[in-house]
């Protein structure tokens, strides 16, 4: 099978489209025909081996994951043994961050208990583009968040994948929404239905006196002490991802800032998939679609990656594979 090859950190165009072997599948695990496949932070930071903390956990020298790529949509190809929940040819959707990643390939094994069936009503492009951003935006917003109604909301970084969902999950709430990002994306923010845009160019949201009840940052490139005195009384920051000295700062400030404030500052730790059934039903309502740049094609993967690394792209950048299987063996 063609998958896209990780031999050493550095530049995305240092990956490689290659041949390797057809994996198979052990007793809980199916084999995935993978239809499509999105780009995230995991993907930008893997190939880079950046910040240092993704060396110590997947290899100081040399990457150990050998294909990146974490969201996937695709059909069931072949079961484990041990397999009892999911059939050949049902449709499913998952994030592989927690099971080795491999999702820039033709297939790949995933442990069934991780794998989620695909909403019916949504393509496989648009399913690709919702397990990582999406959970990031529902654990962040819903679950450690804890959204009431009538609260005052800002997303830091709200172009992006899990602010263009974020702010779609936040529309049954009665919520005031404020997004900051670049100004080429204020007009779908605006059209996604945030009350009020910002660029950050032009505006900068911890010094125009505005405060917030609940600040989700998909940046983190701001003092934490900035950060606080953008909170309301009691006003709860998440970050979701960003500059390691500045999630650091948060971390080690955090539990000092709740004592003495009562104001919280905190990380959210992913938990993979988990919600991921919450937006099944979402999608399945027609209250959630991922905004899609693409679908592209396979062999863009590595300029993309980089694309994504610039902050350019408006939601999910996708990849499609399914339809240029042909393309690629007539390529190779």
């Amino acid at each position: 099978m063609k998958a896209i090859i990780l031999k050493e950190y550095g530049l995305p165009n240092l990956l490689e489209i290659g041949e390797v072997s057809k994996p198979i599948p052990d007793d809980g695990e199916v084999l995935v025909r993978i239809h499509s496949t999105s780009i995230n932070d995991w993907d930008w930071g893997m190939v880079r081996g950046k910040p240092f903390v993704i060396r110590m956990i997947y290899g100081l020298k040399k990457p150990k994951i050998n294909i990146p790529g974490v969201d996937i949509s695709g059909k069931i190809e072949a079961l484990g043994n041990k397999v009892s929940s999911f059939k050949i040819g049902d449709e499913i959707y998952c994030d592989l961050s927690e099971c080795g990643f491999g999702g820039f390939a033709e297939y790949v094994c995933v442990p069934e208990k991780v794998l989620s069936k695909k909403p019916s009503n949504i393509s496989f492009n648009d399913a690709s583009a919702l397990p990582h951003a999406g959970i990031l935006a529902l654990q962040g917003l819903v679950e450690k968040g804890k959204v009431k109604s009538g609260q005052s909301i800002l997303i830091n970084g709200a172009g992006g994948g899990v602010g263009t969902l974020g702010i779609q999950i936040l529309k049954s709430y009665g919520l005031e929404v404020t997004g900051v990002d670049s100004d080429v994306k204020l007009d779908l923010m605006k059209s996604l239905g945030f009350d009020s845009v910002l660029d950050y160019k032009k505006v900068e949201f911890t010094e125009n006196g505005e405060k917030y009840d609940l600040i989700l940052d998909t940046k983190t490139n701001r003092s934490a002490f900035k950060y606080i005195r953008s909170l309301k009384k009691n006003g709860t920051y998440i970050t979701v991802g960003g500059s390691m000295s500045r999630l650091f700062q948060i971390l080690i400030l955090g539990s000092f800032v709740s004592l003495f404030t009562g104001k919280r500052l905190k990380i959210l730790s992913l938990e993979p998939n988990k919600g991921l059934d919450q937006i099944t039903k979402l999608v399945e309502k027609g209250q959630l679609k991922p905004v899609i740049d693409g679908p592209h094609k396979f062999d863009q993967i590595p300029k993309l990656i980089q694309y994504f690394g610039e902050g350019k792209h408006l939601g999910k950048i996708v990849i499609e594979i399914v339809n240029q299987r042909k393309t690629l063996n007539d390529t190779f």
